[in-house]
């Protein structure tokens, strides 16, 4: 039997993520997110419902949200569903469907009041796709080239080219 687990969620963080670190050094962060949906009923009434979804995180990933993310941040979730089932002291049995994040987007733009973002390079790489700015290396100067630095079968010159 086929079978594909996906979700896919954007909302707002409904407190700020609780994060513990294994024996092991794995870092799991927990964290709730708040997802709204708009919709018209029969009457023309507009209506807001709310899903309130639980969600872990571990790894690299769980350190980032940590650093980053606080309540009423939005983010953009991916991962799967899992369904936790338990029995309580008093032997009833309960269950709860979460989602394990596999990938995060941030949402929006940099708040210049936060002040885990600071203007350091961390927030900067991240929210700008993870590309840094850094200047060009430098080339060390070779001598001129000569009949030798051809090559016979293609007459390639053995040097850099200068951009």
């Amino acid at each position: 039997m086929a079978s594909f687990n996906k979700v896919i969620l954007m909302g707002n963080l409904t407190r700020d993520p609780e994060t513990r670190v294994t024996v092991n050094g794995l870092t799991i962060c927990k964290l709730g997110l708040a997802v709204s949906r708009v919709f018209s009923t029969k009457d023309g009434e507009r209506r807001e419902e709310t899903t309130f979804v639980d969600i872990d995180a571990f790894g690299k990933q769980a350190e980032v949200i940590t650093k980053y993310f606080r309540k009423g941040k939005p983010i953009l979730v991916e991962g799967r569903l899992k369904l936790d089932q338990w029995e309580t002291n008093e032997g009833q049995k309960r269950s709860k469907l979460g989602v394990v994040l596999e990938n995060f987007q941030f949402v929006g733009g940099r708040d210049d009041n936060d002040s885990s973002g600071g203007s350091g390079s961390g927030g900067s790489a991240a929210s700008s796709g993870g590309y840094e700015q850094s200047s060009p290396p430098k080339r060390e100067s070779k001598p001129a080239a000569s009949k030798d630095d051809f090559s016979a079968e293609g007459d390639t010159l053995d040097e850099d080219v200068p951009f």
